[in-house]
Protein backbone atom coordinates (compact mmCIF):
# COMPACT_ATOMS: atom_id res chain seq x y z
CA UNK A 1 0.00 0.00 0.00
CA UNK A 2 1.10 3.57 -0.62
CA UNK A 3 -0.15 6.89 0.64
CA UNK A 4 -1.51 9.47 -1.77
CA UNK A 5 -2.74 12.95 -1.03
CA UNK A 6 -5.72 14.30 -2.93
CA UNK A 7 -5.30 18.08 -2.78
CA UNK A 8 -8.50 19.97 -3.53
CA UNK A 9 -7.91 23.18 -5.45
CA UNK A 10 -10.62 25.80 -5.83
CA UNK A 11 -11.18 28.38 -8.52
CA UNK A 12 -13.19 31.59 -8.39
CA UNK A 13 -15.98 29.71 -10.18
CA UNK A 14 -16.05 26.79 -7.74
CA UNK A 15 -15.90 29.09 -4.71
CA UNK A 16 -18.83 31.12 -6.03
CA UNK A 17 -20.82 27.91 -6.55
CA UNK A 18 -19.90 26.63 -3.09
CA UNK A 19 -21.20 29.80 -1.43
CA UNK A 20 -24.65 29.06 -2.91
CA UNK A 21 -24.89 25.52 -1.49
CA UNK A 22 -26.53 25.15 1.94
CA UNK A 23 -24.08 23.82 4.55
CA UNK A 24 -26.28 20.80 5.36
CA UNK A 25 -26.35 19.77 1.69
CA UNK A 26 -22.57 20.09 1.40
CA UNK A 27 -22.03 18.08 4.59
CA UNK A 28 -24.36 15.35 3.32
CA UNK A 29 -22.59 15.11 -0.05
CA UNK A 30 -19.08 15.06 1.39
CA UNK A 31 -20.17 12.81 4.25
CA UNK A 32 -21.37 10.14 1.82
CA UNK A 33 -18.02 10.24 0.00
CA UNK A 34 -16.08 10.15 3.29
CA UNK A 35 -18.17 7.18 4.43
CA UNK A 36 -17.35 5.38 1.18
CA UNK A 37 -13.61 5.93 1.79
CA UNK A 38 -13.94 4.69 5.37
CA UNK A 39 -15.88 1.56 4.35
CA UNK A 40 -13.22 0.84 1.68
CA UNK A 41 -10.52 1.07 4.39
CA UNK A 42 -8.41 3.62 2.49
CA UNK A 43 -8.99 6.87 4.43
CA UNK A 44 -6.07 7.99 6.61
CA UNK A 45 -7.06 11.65 7.09
CA UNK A 46 -9.30 14.29 5.56
CA UNK A 47 -9.49 17.96 6.42
CA UNK A 48 -10.93 21.11 4.93
CA UNK A 49 -9.21 24.42 5.49
CA UNK A 50 -10.53 27.69 6.87
CA UNK A 51 -11.16 30.69 4.62
CA UNK A 52 -7.77 31.75 3.18
CA UNK A 53 -8.44 35.34 4.22
CA UNK A 54 -8.01 34.16 7.84
CA UNK A 55 -4.52 32.77 7.20
CA UNK A 56 -1.11 34.33 6.96
CA UNK A 57 1.70 33.93 4.45
CA UNK A 58 5.31 33.49 5.55
CA UNK A 59 7.58 34.57 2.69
CA UNK A 60 11.15 33.22 2.76
CA UNK A 61 12.43 35.01 -0.32
CA UNK A 62 14.52 37.52 1.66
CA UNK A 63 17.11 37.15 4.40
CA UNK A 64 14.45 37.28 7.10
CA UNK A 65 11.03 35.61 6.78
CA UNK A 66 8.25 38.17 6.29
CA UNK A 67 4.75 37.45 7.61
CA UNK A 68 1.75 39.06 5.93
CA UNK A 69 -1.97 38.50 6.17
CA UNK A 70 -3.07 35.85 3.70
CA UNK A 71 -3.92 34.68 1.24
CA UNK A 72 -1.79 34.43 -1.86
CA UNK A 73 -2.94 36.71 -4.65
CA UNK A 74 -4.82 34.24 -6.85
CA UNK A 75 -7.40 31.61 -5.98
CA UNK A 76 -5.72 29.04 -8.24
CA UNK A 77 -2.69 29.04 -5.90
CA UNK A 78 -4.78 27.99 -2.90
CA UNK A 79 -6.04 24.65 -1.81
CA UNK A 80 -9.16 24.15 0.25
CA UNK A 81 -8.51 20.79 1.85
CA UNK A 82 -7.09 17.33 1.39
CA UNK A 83 -7.64 13.61 1.69
CA UNK A 84 -4.83 11.29 2.65
CA UNK A 85 -5.47 7.79 1.33
CA UNK A 86 -3.60 4.52 1.77
CA UNK A 87 -4.19 2.68 -1.50
CA UNK A 88 -2.54 0.02 -3.64
CA UNK A 89 -1.55 2.26 -6.53
CA UNK A 90 -1.56 5.68 -8.13
CA UNK A 91 -4.34 4.46 -10.39
CA UNK A 92 -6.53 3.66 -7.38
CA UNK A 93 -5.84 7.11 -5.90
CA UNK A 94 -6.82 8.70 -9.21
CA UNK A 95 -10.00 6.64 -9.31
CA UNK A 96 -10.99 7.92 -5.86
CA UNK A 97 -10.23 11.47 -7.00
CA UNK A 98 -12.51 10.95 -10.02
CA UNK A 99 -15.32 9.89 -7.66
CA UNK A 100 -14.91 12.87 -5.32
CA UNK A 101 -17.98 15.15 -5.34
CA UNK A 102 -16.17 18.28 -6.54
CA UNK A 103 -17.72 21.50 -7.77
CA UNK A 104 -17.44 22.63 -11.40
CA UNK A 105 -14.15 24.43 -11.97
CA UNK A 106 -12.40 22.68 -9.07
CA UNK A 107 -9.27 20.63 -9.49
CA UNK A 108 -7.75 17.81 -7.50
CA UNK A 109 -4.01 17.22 -7.46
CA UNK A 110 -2.97 13.62 -6.69
CA UNK A 111 0.50 13.17 -5.20
CA UNK A 112 2.23 10.25 -3.55
CA UNK A 113 3.48 10.73 0.01
CA UNK A 114 6.86 8.99 0.38
CA UNK A 115 7.17 6.75 3.42
CA UNK A 116 9.94 7.00 6.00
CA UNK A 117 11.43 3.73 4.69
CA UNK A 118 12.38 5.53 1.48
CA UNK A 119 14.91 7.77 3.24
CA UNK A 120 18.45 6.84 4.38
CA UNK A 121 17.92 4.81 7.55
CA UNK A 122 21.34 5.70 8.96
CA UNK A 123 20.49 9.43 9.11
CA UNK A 124 20.17 10.51 12.77
CA UNK A 125 17.06 12.60 12.08
CA UNK A 126 15.35 9.74 10.25
CA UNK A 127 16.19 7.49 13.23
CA UNK A 128 14.63 10.05 15.62
CA UNK A 129 11.55 10.46 13.43
CA UNK A 130 11.11 6.70 13.17
CA UNK A 131 11.30 6.42 16.98
CA UNK A 132 8.69 9.19 17.31
CA UNK A 133 6.41 7.51 14.75
CA UNK A 134 6.72 4.20 16.61
CA UNK A 135 6.01 5.90 19.96
CA UNK A 136 2.90 7.62 18.61
CA UNK A 137 1.55 4.52 16.85
CA UNK A 138 2.16 5.78 13.33
CA UNK A 139 4.37 2.79 12.44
Amino acid sequence: MAKYMLIMRNTDESLATMMKIPLEEMLETMGRFNDELIRAGVLVAAEGLEDPAQGVVVDYSGETPVVTDGPYGETKELFGGFYLLDVASKEEAVEWARRMPALPGSRCEVRRVPGIDEFPQDNEFIVREREWRERTGQL
